[in-house]
């Protein structure tokens, strides 16, 4: 490999945000989190038109009621109408305000439909492009990050930005237009009263700005909080058995109350910082328009307005107090959207550590499976040991390897390097001749199969299980695969394709789940194989079978196989022994017995005296 690839290689890796870098970065102070969110709005132009022009629609029928009223209440004061004539009067006035109102339902109805629809569209389309861009970063990150959280961030996140968009953004405008007109209302009824109300809006609006900064920030940390209590839960419930066999029932419960109560003093601190601030809007506004009606009640009785006009001016005061008193508290909804936008611009700016080049290189077809690692270097992180140090090995097409060596002698990170999980620091992994970040990741990990230790099932049947492997395999290939992994006579009891394996394939015992994940790769029929100790969780004679349909896949196909047991070392072509991420051996398994090092060692204390 050149020293160019190389630097490129190591300045990608120096650069690149992964795991938490994402969470380390400063946080705003403003609502720019939420412009995030630009992009999916844009994607519904016709809906929102339609939710405005109905809210628009809806601010001036409100707006037109208290003048209504108003008139109301001039035609009622009116002395020189005759009786019959002032009743039909008010009852026409009335039977328009009856109107106003059954239009105003009618118009607040269709919105409330169609920004209903919109947040939930766009907390749907947010929550897929959120997951997918988690399953495109690197394990890395998802090793910085507890499943908890990452589950947090598309579920109680999300829930806060649909929130937002499906009714506090709607209510905060809404709110904000009857406040608006109602203030311009004033004046036209009266620009003394009104305009001296005006005066006392920055006085009422800057206690919001200051403290909406300080919720933001405390929703921020509640949102966390939330998290953490939800990762602590979904890491104990997955492994319920394990706690219940220990006895730690009563630990646990613990542990998950202190986070819970952590969460509930983070919440209770933002929620006092919102009732403080719809404390100071209420005593600062509600009490200026207190005094401007004080004076229109002076000026009614000296004539200088009549009845009707302070009747409007007392109900737009209302519509603009009670409009400052929601605003708060929308904006307080506001800031915690701005939180959960923060978290989730988090996963947005981390990028995918493996990546396509602009021109991937193709390999060749067919591919043959040569496989090589050239003075490969790899650390998980700058802090930690080499888990590979100039580790060199060349795999022959159809060749069967298997890896041995102590815990930690980086066996299976040659394997994440082979799927190109990771990339090394230094030096080259190639497929036929062909490096691998020259390639397109999914060309590129499409040529393996891999079988790993610890046989992760999904929720649902063993179709969907074994399907995994190979989503355009047919039922014949699928049960074909089930038969060599020697899996498919208890999936057959079970039901067979349509068996149900139950959440995570627990309904199946530990050796069962090792052949259904082992069915699932060799259904997929990729020119190498990689066995992560395939058979460990078999019995014997389960293995002797399963070790057979392996010996059969394997044949015409590159195989390399992490090894603890003889009897898969003794089928290998080479063995490979590992030590602090060298190849410090290799050869067949008399040879490096013979040899007496460290094979040898591991001979005798793994598979007894039989070396």
């Amino acid at each position: 490999m050149t020293d160019e690839t190389n630097t490129i290689t190591h300045d990608r890796r120096a650069s690149e945000p992964v795991g938490g870098a994402a969470k380390d970065r400063p946080k705003g102070r403003s609502l720019k989190p939420l412009a995030m969110l630009w992009p999916y709005v844009k994607r519904h132009p016709i809906t929102v038109i339609t939710a405005l022009v109905f809210l628009l629609l809806g601010t001036a029928i409100t707006l037109s009621i208290p003048l209504l009223l108003g008139d109301a209440v001039d035609v009622g004061l009116g002395g020189d109408l005759a009786s019959e004539e002032l009743i039909a009067k008010i009852d026409g006035n009335f039977f328009l305000v009856f109107l106003a109102v059954v239009a105003l339902g009618a118009i607040g109805a269709v919105r409330f439909y169609f920004i209903s629809r919109f947040g939930e569209r766009v907390a749907a389309d947010l929550r897929t492009d959120l997951y997918a861009h988690m399953l495109s970063l690197s394990p890395r990150f998802h090793a910085q990050m507890r499943s908890g959280e990452a589950v947090s961030r598309l579920t109680a996140d999300v829930t806060l930005l649909e929130t937002f968009l499906g009714s506090s953004t709607s209510l905060g405008v809404r709110t904000l237009l009857n406040t608006t007109g109602a203030l311009a209302m004033m004046l036209v009824v009266s620009w003394k009263l009104g305009g001296s109300l005006l005066v006392m809006l920055p006085v009422a609006i800057l206690p919001v700005l200051f403290v909406g900064r300080i919720i933001r920030k405390m929703s921020n940390k509640a949102q966390t909080r939330l998290s953490e209590a939800g990762a602590e839960g979904a890491e104990a419930l997955d492994a319920v058995e394990l706690i219940q066999a220990y006895g730690r029932e009563r630990s646990r419960r613990r542990v998950f109350q202190d986070a819970v109560e952590a969460t509930f003093q983070a919440a209770m601190r933002r929620n006092g910082a919102r009732a403080g601030m719809m404390l100071l809007v209420s005593i600062m506004f509600m009490g200026g328009i207190v005094a401007v009606l004080w004076l229109g009640a002076r000026w009614v009785t000296t004539g200088a307005m009549s009845g009707g006009q302070l009747a409007s001016l007392i109900l737009y005061a209302l519509y603009a107090g009670s409009g400052f008193g929601m605003l708060a508290e929308v904006y307080g909804e506001v800031m915690r959207a701005a939180g959960a936008a923060d978290r989730s611009a988090e996963i947005f700016a981390a990028e995918p550590e493996i990546k396509a080049p602009a021109n991937p290189a193709s390999l060749p077809l067919p591919v043959k499976g040569a496989l090589s690692f050239v003075d490969v270097d790899f650390s998980y992180g700058q802090e930690d040991l080499p888990a590979l140090n100039k580790f060199t090995l060349d795999v022959a097409p159809g060749e069967f390897i298997a890896l041995v060596g102590p815990s930690g002698a980086g066996k299976s990170t040659v394997f994440r390097l082979a799927l190109r999980l990771f990339d090394p620091d230094y030096g080259e992994v190639t497929l036929d001749g062909v490096a691998a970040p020259t390639t397109d990741p999914k060309d590129w990990r499409r040529q393996f199969a891999y079988a790993p230790q610890e046989s992760t099932l999904f929720t649902g049947s063993a179709r969907d299980n074994i399907a995994f492997g190979d989503e355009g395999a047919s039922d014949a290939d699928l049960i074909a695969a089930a038969n060599k992994a020697e899996a498919w006579g208890f999936l057959d009891d079970k039901g067979g394709l349509e068996a149900a394996l139950g959440s995570k394939g627990r309904s199946l015992s530990g050796g069962q789940r090792q052949r259904v994940a082992l069915a699932r790769a060799l259904v997929r029929d990729a020119p190498v194989l990689l066995l992560d100790e395939a058979t460990s969780a078999l019995d014997s004679e389960s293995e002797a079978l399963v070790q057979k349909a392996l010996e059969a896949a394997a044949s015409g196909r590159t195989t390399l196989a992490i090894a603890h047991r003889l009897s898969t070392v003794r089928k290998a072509d080479r063995i490979v022994v590992m030590d602090e991420g060298r190849v410090v051996e290799m050869g067949d398994h008399d040879t490096l017995v013979a040899k007496g090092g460290l094979y040898a060692r591991l001979a005798e204390i793994q598979f007894g005296a039989k070396a």
